[in-house]
């Protein structure tokens, strides 16, 4: 059975990401577009406009051009949204990343994604050095001022002086962030110009008309960032507040001096919000509205959250690889429905698969989810194996996750068939775990799964068949120096031999059931 959106189908223009978000912005002029939150800086749409086009011009100046690549290797500022734009507009292709990976994952993804070009912030140049040096990066830039460092400022060229690109939405790409999918390393995501224009499209009849203040506080680099916190909001003329990293305090702090209306977030920070005891001592009386997504949340949480803050509390559901919005819920009460990711949005399709035979499933009944629409990726770059796992011909794409739709159209995500690790919603890819615990010569065989963990979701457990003399805290300690914190391995436990197929397959299933059992217990 086939699901489609209850919502009426909207048109997509046949435009470039950069003329549909940034084209209109001057009109909104001294509206506030971006303030950084920490420091209360106001980047007006006026001034985001003209950033944009003296950027475009500088990095052309530069030799940038079409299908050349860009790095952002950086926390949430308002910057963030020039560079996006200014390389769009000359038909560039911006890949974004974690701030928190190490020398060694930078330069893996900047070697893999072929890019040109980086920008990163003054604590994190030695490692964007260090880490282009391997990638063969031409040139480093920063936000701010830094030693022997080309300044964001000082490639800002006054005037109009932009290259003509001729760009093809529908085949164009004009973000690459890195995704694991549904099993593996991390995979460069190809996502066009129509790719982010749809979901833009798509989400737009769900939005209220009214102009909304917006906290960023979720990355960037993240696609749920990227589209929903900057593309849709600055297409809206919202006013969105940066923050380059969580912290609690500051949170509720800009939550109440910017009066904000609307708030993207994690799981994690809804429960804080639900339960912890600071958040009484803020004014929050101006948040409307809180949309949860990147991992499940639990409708008590969602409920908790709402009746405290007397707001909308909801959840929608996407991937890096559909742009990412698949569901999401309407700000209605009357529509809501508690634990769930939401209604399909226009121009989206949904069917539920039986893993095993790939039959298709009726409502109510728990499959594979799988999605159509406008939104889903190109593919993978330089993967056609992996893009061809995950997507069909038909323009189906497989999702890895576990989920059903029921009688109403509500789509529920309940577990995952793929090997993800979601460590406070950030992915975490069992493979790249696997790999460094086998560079140690005290091991000869290793695997890593999902544990549940009551404040992250979800850490990585190792399981570990040794040769040689280490205990696990040095194992744990010889992975955890080379990655970012949240793909720290927290548990670590000896065994005899790794379950695996008759292909040699790890068989993580396995492993994953007999940790539920024994927590069962």
């Amino acid at each position: 059975m086939i699901f489609r959106s209850r919502f009426p189908d909207v048109e997509i223009p046949e435009v470039s990401l950069a003329e549909f978000v940034i084209g209109h912005a001057a009109e909104f002029g001294d509206r506030p577009a971006l303030i950084d939150g920490p420091s209360g800086r106001i980047v007006t749409y006026a001034a985001l406009a003209g950033t944009v086009r003296a950027l475009a011009a500088g990095l052309a100046q530069r030799g940038f051009g079409k299908g050349d690549v860009f790095a952002v290797y950086s926390p949430n500022l308002p910057e963030y949204a020039a560079v996006l734009h200014a390389v769009a507009m000359l038909g560039g292709i911006t890949t974004t990343v974690n701030p928190l990976y190490t020398a060694r994952e930078l330069g893996e993804q900047l070697a893999d994604a072929g890019a040109s070009f980086l920008i990163t912030v003054p604590p994190l140049l030695e490692r964007a050095r260090e880490a282009s040096r391997h990638a063969g990066l031409k040139e480093v830039f920063v936000f701010g001022e830094a030693k022997e460092a080309t300044s964001f400022a000082s490639l800002l060229k006054r005037g109009d002086s932009v290259p003509k690109v001729s760009i093809a939405p529908r085949t164009d790409v004009v973000v690459m962030p890195y995704s694991s999918g549904t099993t593996g390393l991390p995979k460069g995501v190809m996502l066009t110009h129509h790719n982010l224009v749809a979901n833009i499209c798509q989400t737009e009849p769900l939005f209220p008309t009214e102009i909304e203040r917006v906290i960023a506080v979720l990355p960037f680099y993240h696609i749920y960032g990227l589209t929903v916190l900057l593309n849709i909001s600055l297409h809206r003329g919202d006013t969105v507040i940066t923050m380059p990293r969580f912290d609690l305090e500051q949170f509720l702090q800009l939550l109440q001096q910017h009066g904000v209306t609307r708030a993207y977030l994690v799981p994690p920070i809804v429960l804080a919000l639900a339960k912890h005891p600071l958040v009484e001592k803020y004014n929050l009386g101006a948040l409307r509205s809180i949309n949860s997504g990147a991992a499940p949340l639990g409708g008590n949480v969602e409920q908790a959250c709402g009746d405290r803050l007397n707001c909308f509390v909801a959840q929608g559901y996407g991937l890096t690889e559909t742009s990412p919005v698949v569901s999401t819920t309407p700000i209605d009460p009357a529509v809501r429905r508690a634990g769930s990711a939401g209604l399909l949005i226009p121009n989206t399709e949904c069917k539920v698969v039986d893993p095993a035979s790939g039959a298709e499933l009726e409502a109510n009944q728990q499959g594979e989810v799988c999605v159509r629409g406008p939104q889903v990726m190109k593919g993978y770059l330089n993967q056609p194996a992996a893009t061809s796992a995950m997507l069909e011909p038909e323009g189906w794409l497989h999702t890895g996750d576990i989920g059903m739709v029921d009688q109403d159209g509500y789509l529920f995500i309940v577990d995952r068939l793929k090997e993800l690790i979601k460590y406070k919603a950030f992915q975490v890819a069992p493979a790249e775990l696997e790999s460094l615990l086998l560079k140690h010569p005290a091991v000869a065989d290793a695997a890593v799964i999902p544990h549940p963990d009551a404040e992250a979701g979800e850490v990585p457990k190792a399981f570990v068949v040794m040769k040689g003399q280490a205990s696990p805290d040095e194992l744990m300690a010889f992975v955890n120096e080379q990655v970012a914190p949240f793909k720290k391995i927290r548990l670590l436990e000896v065994v005899d031999q790794i379950p695996k197929s008759p292909a040699g397959k790890i068989l993580r299933r396995t492993l994953i059931e007999r940790e539920r059992s024994h927590a069962g217990a």
